[in-house]
């Protein structure tokens, strides 16, 4: 049985492996905004559990048993995010803070009885996808917004960055899940980007369209 604190590294480790693998520990000190002293010895007594494999200056791989936990995690969380939204009413900017409280439940009978109540969706409200509970995720197609040429068309179908202001910021631009948008102009001294949805034009920085993700 491993603590919340255990949990959230694992959770944080498979999340950086995306990108890359090994992960190195003083990412994952900068993540968990604590000092690498800190990463190092929860890393350690990790290990020592057989979640995770640690070589000193190379880096932290799950093990497989360590994928399935943080799996398991990711998993509860984004389902409970889905219920939030849907069910409870919460906007998409409020539900990650509460969804990590609820992420940490044990009990499996109830996630499986909340997959079913929600019909078993395939995302969360920011589009990222679900694991069932074998711990596969459903093949998703979708590139960044920054990828995009001028006079190509997407559907925004997700977001990289679930900050609540950059969530805000989205929604008060009218930039939501599903919107259908097209590229008028990519500006080249800086990258920001001209779109038209919804028969508006808006400017939107490089940065902002970077954790756009949308499909084709």
């Amino acid at each position: 049985m491993q603590s919340f604190t255990e949990e959230n590294y694992l959770k944080i480790i498979y999340h950086l492996s995306q990108d890359q693998n090994p992960v190195q520990t003083n990412a994952i000190a900068d993540r968990m905004q604590t000092k690498a002293a800190s990463v190092t010895d929860m890393i350690k007594r990790l290990a020592e559990k057989e979640l995770v494999d640690y070589v000193k200056y190379q880096g932290v791989t799950l093990t497989p048993q360590g994928a399935k936990t943080a799996i398991d995690i990711v998993r509860k969380h984004r389902l409970w995010e889905v219920f939030l939204v849907e069910k409870l009413n919460f906007k998409w900017d409020e539900v990650h803070e509460v969804a990590e409280e609820l992420e940490h439940i044990k009990s499996n009978l109830l996630v499986e009885r909340l997959d079913a109540f929600l019909e078993f969706p395939k995302v969360d409200p920011h589009g990222d996808p679900i694991p069932d509970k074998n711990g596969n995720f459903a093949a998703l197609s979708f590139i960044k917004l920054t990828k995009l040429k001028t006079n190509d068309e997407g559907t925004i179908t997700g977001v990289s960055e679930h900050s609540s202001p950059f969530l805000k910021h989205l929604e008060k631009l009218g930039l939501t899940l599903g919107k259908r948008i097209k590229i008028i102009e990519v500006i080249d001294f800086d990258g920001s980007v001209e779109l038209q949805i919804e028969g508006q034009k808006i400017v939107i920085s490089r940065e902002v369209a970077k954790h756009i993700l949308v499909s084709k």
